[in-house]
Parts: C-alpha cells; structure tokens; sequence
C-alpha cells in the first residue's frame, strides 16, 4: 500500500513541476519584446524620425489559446465527473433522468463562458 502512495507523490510531483516550467516558458514568451526599429532605407527620413516596428499583438493569441484550453479541459473534467454520477443515478432510479441531466448542461456551461471570453479577446471588447 506504501508503494502506491509513494507513486502518488512522485507523479504528483512531476506534474507540479511540469506546470511550473510551463508557467515559466509562457511567461517568457509574453514578456519577450519584439526586434525595436526597422530598416530604412532612406537616409533623410532616418534623420527625421526614428521608425519602430509596431508591438506585437502576439500575447493576445496566448491569452486567448489558454482561456479556450482551460475552458475546454475543465468543462470536459466537469461533464465527465458530473455525467458518470448521473448514469449511477440513473440506473438507480430512472425517473431521475431528465432533471439530472441539466447538470450536465451546467458543466457545459464552462466552455461557452471559456469561449465568450474568447470572442471578446478576439474582438477587443
């Protein structure tokens, strides 16, 4: 019994850490700042103004790539938890069915607000 507990650990460990260094590796590439200035090629209006290159909108695709991912994951946790005890239920007392199952429709509820959320990132609302 020791054994599995001990494996419990580690992999919950390892799964820490993995996390850590994806917040890490996330958080670099967001705080990255593009190449400052572009090439010019005529002098008098290099004299004139310096001329940078526009800053990149790039973070916004991440937000909108992790808004859409941890909806969706955490919707598909929620409807798997949610849906295996209405099934138990069911089985049990089928009369149940048709008003357990909007729980369900709850638990999908989180990928619409996920992706909500998303749309209004996209569109800068």
């Amino acid at each position: 019994m020791s054994n599995l507990n001990k494996i419990k650990v580690v992999s919950r460990s390892f799964r820490f850490a993995l996390f850590i260094a994806f917040l890490g590796g996330m958080s670099c590439m967001l705080l990255a700042t593009p190449e400052d200035g572009a090439q010019i090629s005529n002098a008098a209006e290099a004299a004139s103004e310096v001329v940078k290159a526009p800053p990149s909108s790039g973070a916004i695709y991440y937000a909108i790539a992790a808004t859409m991912g941890i909806a969706s994951m955490s919707a598909a946790y929620a409807v798997g938890k949610i849906g295996a005890a209405v099934m138990g239920a069911a089985a049990e007392k089928p009369e149940i069915m048709g008003k357990a199952i909007a729980f369900v429709g709850l638990g999908e509820g989180i990928a619409l607000f996920g992706f909500l959320v998303a749309l209004f990132l996209v569109f800068r609302i």
